[in-house]
């Protein structure tokens, strides 16, 4: 299968393309511009191909994929990191155009179905918890928000008036090796070993749940074979909730670091009080027990890439 991946240099894509790389009959391809992905986490492997391009520029996009005839393509690219999407607008607006250039360009040339990276952002603050895929209210306010409930629409309505399958990933906070410091668990890390202060917004009461690398890329990359996950919306994440001040005081106690805890004043925007995502049918079909976060973090810590 050839099967290429958007915003393939980062965190989450890269990860992805080495769970695809296993198997060897997949032939996977990244495309990245570089903006917020990392040239060091694209996969060394015979059957990976990287090509720097941005998908928001049709004649940059267009000719790899009517070249190569993809079977597949997970649609990842996209501006990341709460303040980077804050100070950003319109640049996190633009994405738009790259979500339309995937899904004409797919249409065309004989995708069988496209995977969407949607966000846990798209609810907005949560009216109740769990937040379920089929009956809590998409309350997006912010440009990143909106762009993925957007997105969303357009991965619908192309499926109902051109045919073009889709499934969709609703990513909850994910950590693991190689994640940049935009985000909070690989942040807490870096400053914990090297004993420097570690800040939080608020009080720290702000509360998230933590989804380990292995544990999304597992349950993404066996949707691609999985005919259950045709045309559906999945919440991707972990259930465990977690206060930020509890993972910084976990994270100091797991390093054996000195750092204190700083407290900011709260975000204005991008720092939604709770979250917590209801996986239920996302359990169903991994089919194991989810990695909870102080086994995942010593996962990280042992792989030393952060």
């Amino acid at each position: 299968m050839k099967i290429l991946i958007t915003g393939g240099a980062g965190f989450v894509p890269s990860s992805t393309a080495e769970k695809l790389l296993e198997n060897p009959d997949n032939y996977v391809v990244l495309v990245d511009n570089f903006l917020t992905g990392r040239p060091e986490n694209i996969p060394i492997h015979p059957n990976c191909k990287f090509i720097k391009a941005d998908v928001n520029q049709l004649d940059q996009i267009s000719p790899i994929m009517c070249s190569y005839q993809f079977d597949y393509v997970f649609h990842y690219a996209a501006i990341v990191g709460v303040l980077r999407t804050l100070d950003f607008p319109v640049s996190v607006l633009e994405d738009i155009q790259g979500i339309k250039n995937v899904l004409d360009l797919a249409k065309s040339t004989g995708v069988k179905r496209v995977f969407f990276s949607s966000s846990s952002e798209v609810y907005g603050e949560p009216v109740h918890l769990p937040q379920n895929e089929s009956t809590t209210p998409l309350n997006s306010r912010l440009p990143y928000a909106v762009v993925k409930n957007v997105g969303e629409a357009y991965f619908r309505s192309y499926q109902q008036e051109y045919g073009l399958d889709y499934t969709i990933f609703r990513f909850f906070n994910t950590y693991g090796p190689n994640q940049s410091e935009d985000f909070v668990i690989s942040k807490f890390l870096r400053l914990a070993l090297k004993n420097q202060d570690i800040t939080i917004y608020g009080d720290g009461s702000q509360t998230r749940t933590f989804c380990y690398i292995d544990d999304n890329t597992d349950f993404c990359v066996s949707s691609l074979t999985n005919p259950e996950t045709i045309n559906q919306v999945y919440n991707v994440g972990n259930d465990i909730i977690s206060p930020i001040k509890d993972v910084a005081e976990l994270i100091i106690k797991m390093t054996g670091s000195s750092s204190k805890l700083v407290h900011l004043p709260p975000l204005k925007d991008g720092d939604m009080t709770r979250r917590q995502p209801d996986i239920t049918k996302m359990k169903t079909l991994l089919n194991r027990e989810l990695i909870t976060l102080e086994a995942g973090l010593e996962k990280v810590l042992k792989a030393g890439r952060f």
